[in-house]
């Protein structure tokens, strides 16, 4: 579209109208905006040559609306002066009504100003009018106030003969009258009523003092116990004016605590060492008799808000914790007091005899005290009780033990009893000193009781050791003939009943209901100090046989069988005594007695002192050790030795092996002797075939290649160690004592 057009489509401007530059930037956007959209719709609308000939009919439409839009922005603009019109007009009206208003404003402060120079010239006649006034009062109240000095004398004459009601009414008409002065002299205090603070306070010293004895006076004189806590009552529900309330019931209520407390419980004095049995055995009387007094005497002259029987309780038990504190706190206790303590407060105190008695009924409501001692308490007590009773015990202990082994060096044998055993009453002394103290604690705790059981069992186990200890002196002294003892075997003897004696009763040291492993180390004990006086006993017969067996084997050991009487006739001298020790530690003495002759025996076999020299010889030697066999078979089954636990049926194996015949069997022979005594060695094989003296290196070797190769022995043979210590070729005298029982 050319220039031309454009002029043509774009519809002049109305007569007289122009388009002056807009003096907002807003309104020159929207007449741009304007423009440009005409010009858009204008272009659409007559896009095409055949439209330009409806342009008149637009233009004319156009120009109607243009009419019409300044027509409405006229009647806009016109109602729009008009409302601004009347808003000027009711300005200029509120800005009079403020100029008035200020002006009457101003007249009123002058106004104000006048009336307080007048007020000030009046004050002198105010005061007068207060004066006045305050004069007109006291002259009314002064036959009174004149009458307040002796009042107040008058009502501390009562307070000091304890008529606490007439006290307190007086002392009511006092303060009645200075509150009455108070208000028309404007809260001053007139000087006469300045002791008035302190009468009150006598008055509550002296109130508190006689709530303080409730208890005496409950009884000696009820009267005056119930007046003094009506004045506390009726004082704590009244408010004085000017000044903080009274609460004169909580003045009584401590009173009466404190009271309780100092006349029980007093922090200065505490029992002495030794004397808190009889202390607590006098609580146990005192504090029932105390609850009983409360309840019957002292609870009617209070009022039920006061809840006295469970207020007694509390307060005896909270002054009698605080007690049992101190002393924890002090010096230690001692064992007895220690033991008073913790029976009375876990037992006594919360039972039927004391605070745990029906007759008191819910009202003390004991169920809500605090335990007398804590956890933490109790654990302290029962750990220092036995710390001490383990020092006591082991004091009883060695003193026991030294008297017993004073007794080892006596010229006379060791007592017997009524059965000819030898008896001490040493062990009897050891488990009663024992079995008492556990037995007595089972009265307090379990926990208090099974630690002394421990301790119980550790002391023992450590006297048995020190009983062992002393016979190894003792022991060593009379080898060394340092102190030579006169029945040495015998003491040992009767140590071994002891022994017997404690294995037999420490049963009673068990407690109830557990198992028998708990004495475990008390039995392991017992089983040492048998041990050792067994081996002591046989050092004694293993020294003495030593000689006898010097010649065996011999020529004259062959020929004649008087070595081996010499030795029987010396054993059953020896084991003579053992008769007075009871069973079954006699079977074992004897048991090891004979075990230690035949080991005697096979050590002199070992030594290599006889060579056979033919048929005749080793037949000779068998036959010698058959008979001997036989003959301490016989010996110590006369002693009373049972059969079963012999061991010289290893001498007729021995016979076995010398009366073979053919030499090419004692491999045989050798394997047989293995399986009856497993711990049969090379060496001792060695020497029992150099005593045959026909064996060739051949044989020897095929018959020590046959203890070896044999069948492994069978373990349920029985057999004791016997060739295990008799060491070859030359034993020293130690090692041919049993390792047995009583190694």
């Amino acid at each position: 579209m050319d220039s031309a057009a454009k002029d043509k489509i774009q519809p002049p401007l109305l007569p007289g109208s122009s388009c002056p530059r807009p003096e907002w930037p807003e309104q020159e956007r929207a007449e741009q905006l304007a423009r440009g959209a005409a010009l858009k719709w204008a272009s659409g609308i007559f896009y095409r040559p055949e439209q330009l000939t409806r342009l008149g009919q637009y233009r004319s439409r156009e120009i109607q609306r243009n009419y019409s839009l300044e027509a409405r922005i006229k009647s806009v603009v016109q109602s729009y002066l008009e409302g601004v019109q009347t808003g000027v007009w009711q300005l200029t009206r509120a800005l009079e009504a403020v100029q008035g208003t200020r002006e009457a404003l101003s007249q009123a402060h002058h106004l104000l100003q006048g009336l307080s120079r007048t007020s000030q010239t009046l004050e002198p006649l105010r005061e007068c009018v207060v004066q006045h006034k305050q004069l007109q009062i006291l002259t009314q109240l002064l036959p009174r106030l004149q009458a307040v000095p002796a009042a107040v004398a008058h009502t501390q004459t009562l307070i000091d003969a304890q008529r606490f009601l007439e006290a307190y009414v007086s002392l009511r008409e006092l303060e009645q009258l200075r509150e009455e002065t108070w208000t028309p002299l404007g809260g001053l205090e007139l000087p006469i009523f300045q002791g008035l603070g302190l009468l009150a306070e006598a008055l509550g010293q002296a109130v508190e003092a006689a709530a303080g004895a409730a208890g005496r006076l409950a009884r000696e004189d009820p009267a005056l116990l119930v007046a003094a806590i009506r004045v506390a009552e009726v004082e704590t529900k009244r408010t004085i004016l000017g000044q903080a309330p009274r609460d004169w019931r909580q003045r009584c209520l401590r009173a009466l605590q404190e009271g309780l407390e100092q006349v029980h419980f007093p922090s200065s004095v505490l029992p002495e060492p030794g004397a808190l049995s009889g202390w607590l055995e006098a609580l146990q009387v005192a504090l029932p008799a105390e609850l009983a007094t409360a309840e019957a005497l002292v609870a009617p002259c209070c009022p039920p808000s006061y809840h006295v029987v469970q207020l007694w309780a509390h307060t005896l038990h909270s002054g009698l914790r605080r007690i049992v504190q101190q002393l924890l706190a002090g010096p230690e206790l001692g064992a007895a007091d220690t033991f008073a303590l913790l029976h009375w407060a876990l037992h006594v105190y919360m039972g039927k005899e004391m605070m745990g008695d029906l007759e008191l009924g819910p009202e003390a409501d004991v169920s809500q005290l605090e335990p007398l001692l804590t956890s933490e308490n109790i654990e302290q007590l029962e750990a220092a009780f036995v710390a001490q009773v383990q020092v006591s015990v082991a004091q009883w202990l060695k003193k026991a033990l030294d008297g017993e082994v004073a007794e080892w060096s006596r010229e006379q044998e060791p007592t017997t009893d009524p059965s000819g055993f030898y008896h001490s009453p040493m062990p009897a002394i050891v488990l009663q000193i024992l079995a008492e103290n556990i037995q007595v604690t089972s009265l307090i705790s379990d926990s208090l009781h099974r630690r002394v059981h421990d301790m119980a069992v550790s002391e023992l186990s450590a006297f048995l050791r020190s009983f062992s200890d002393a016979l190894i002196r003792f022991s060593r002294d009379h080898l060394r003939g340092e102190a030579v003892a006169p029945h040495y075997v015998s003491y040992l003897l009767a140590a071994f009943n002891h022994q017997s004696a404690l294995r037999s009763s420490v049963s009673v040291l068990l407690p109830d209901g557990e198992a028998s492993g708990v004495l475990a180390p008390v039995e392991a004990a017992l089983d040492d100090v048998q041990r050792r006086i067994c081996r002591l006993v046989l050092e004694v017969l293993q020294v003495e046989l030593q000689p006898l067996f010097a010649a065996v084997p011999s020529r004259r050991w062959l020929l004649s069988s008087e070595l081996l009487d010499g030795v029987c006739e010396h054993t059953s001298h020896f084991c003579q005594d053992f008769w007075r020790v009871r069973k079954p530690a006699v079977q074992l003495l004897l048991a090891e007695a004979e075990r230690t002759v035949v080991l005697q025996y096979l050590r002199a076999l070992m030594q290599g002192r006889l060579v056979c020299r033919g048929a005749d010889e080793r037949s000779q030697a068998a036959e010698r050790l058959r008979h001997d066999a036989a003959q301490l078979k016989e010996l110590f089954l006369g002693l009373g030795l049972e059969e079963s636990v012999h061991c010289a049926p290893v001498l007729l194996a021995l016979r076995e092996l010398l009366n073979l015949h053919d030499p090419t069997l004692l491999g045989l022979e050798v394997a047989g002797l293995r399986q009856q005594f497993p711990d049969v060695s090379e060496d001792h094989v060695s020497a029992l075939l150099d005593l045959r003296g026909d064996v060739s290196r051949e044989h020897r070797q095929a018959a020590l290649s046959s203890l070896q190769a044999g069948p492994p022995p069978s373990p349920s043979t029985g057999r004791r160690a016997l060739f295990s210590l008799v060491p070859t070729p030359t034993p020293s005298l130690s090692s041919c004592l049993p390792s047995g029982p009583c190694s």
